[in-house]
């Protein structure tokens, strides 16, 4: 299990899968916490630890730990299992559609974007909208769930191609446009229902995932800062690769007393070269080349 959880992590436009090990591994530790914490009578101790990863409604209660605006996108309901199965065939389906046409980056990206945007929209309606203030005065509320970052994905990939078809069980061949739409509909029918917080949040991931794909076809990607931070974070936890010193033999002379240019040198490329420039042009498209990638790309091409 663990080679395959590497292999996952291993392979490129494999951001669905990944998020997905990331919600059952964490949905796994805390419901195993949860059973052990009930079995020794420790309740307590348990409750304080996911509270450090839900969200609470009241404004004073979040700035008290504040990475929750994050964290609860990870966390699911417990004991019950029907939210995190929901959630993550979902974003299996829809996941995996949108990586096809653009990306692992843009995925991240977009389900990160939805988790912001839902938080964010959760804290201002019990913070500032009476309706919901009042049921948050003298209770504690608080959120989890990913279903906020996974409607994200649900409406960005359904105004990217709203006519695409997926074929559903019992009900047959429909639009991803009518899914998200209908999804949306029941979201702000939940509002005022028992689950109003979880549903203001699911509003914000559906708006922020509308948002998103316009802003893309203008040329603008939201999330480019939060690729960019993922990258720096890979880099700093990354291998260093071991400097190995090796010798050659000199270059020999041209008949023409000069020996071979530099520059010729360098535009040569290794096969594992042009696999992952290959690869990057995958995950980020043709313009995230650098100059000299470029070059070796075009020089393998006429092989």
């Amino acid at each position: 299990m663990l080679d395959e959880f590497k292999n996952a992590f291993q392979r490129h436009n494999n951001a669905h899968v990944q998020l997905i090990i990331i919600n059952v591994i964490v949905f796994v530790v805390l419901g195993s916490l949860m059973a052990f914490s009930m079995i020794f009578e420790i309740d307590s101790v348990f409750g304080l630890i996911y509270n450090q990863f839900s969200i609470p409604a009241l404004l004073g209660d979040f700035l008290s730990r504040p990475w929750t605006i994050l964290t609860y996108a990870f966390v699911h309901d417990l004991p019950g299992i029907l939210h995190i199965l929901f959630n993550m065939v979902t974003l299996y389906w829809f996941g995996k559609l949108f990586i096809e046409y653009l990306g692992s980056d843009k995925l991240v990206a977009v389900y990160i974007l939805g988790a912001l945007a839902g938080a964010i929209f959760y804290l201002l309606a019990y913070n500032t909208i009476p309706f919901f203030a009042n049921k948050a005065v003298g209770n504690s509320i608080s959120m989890v769930g990913a279903s906020a970052a996974i409607n994200a994905i649900v409406v960005a990939i359904a105004t990217l191609l709203p006519d695409y078809t997926f074929f559903l069980l019992l009900i047959g061949p429909i639009r991803i446009k009518y899914i998200a739409a209908v999804i949306v509909f029941l979201s702000f029918l939940g509002t005022v229902g028992n689950n109003s917080g979880g549903n203001i949040a699911h509003l914000g991931g559906a708006l922020i995932g509308f948002m998103y794909t316009k802003q893309l076809q203008s040329g603008i990607n939201w999330g480019g800062w939060i690729t960019l931070t993922l990258d720096w974070i890979k880099g700093v936890f990354a291998t260093k690769p071991k400097v190995k010193i090796t010798y050659r033999k000199p270059e020999p002379v041209s008949t023409s007393g000069k020996s071979k240019s530099s520059a010729t040198v360098s535009s040569k490329a290794s096969q594992e070269e042009i696999d992952a420039i290959l690869d990057k042009i995958s995950d980020r498209g043709y313009e995230s080349l650098t100059k000299d990638e470029k070059e070796k790309l075009f020089n393998a091409s006429k092989k």
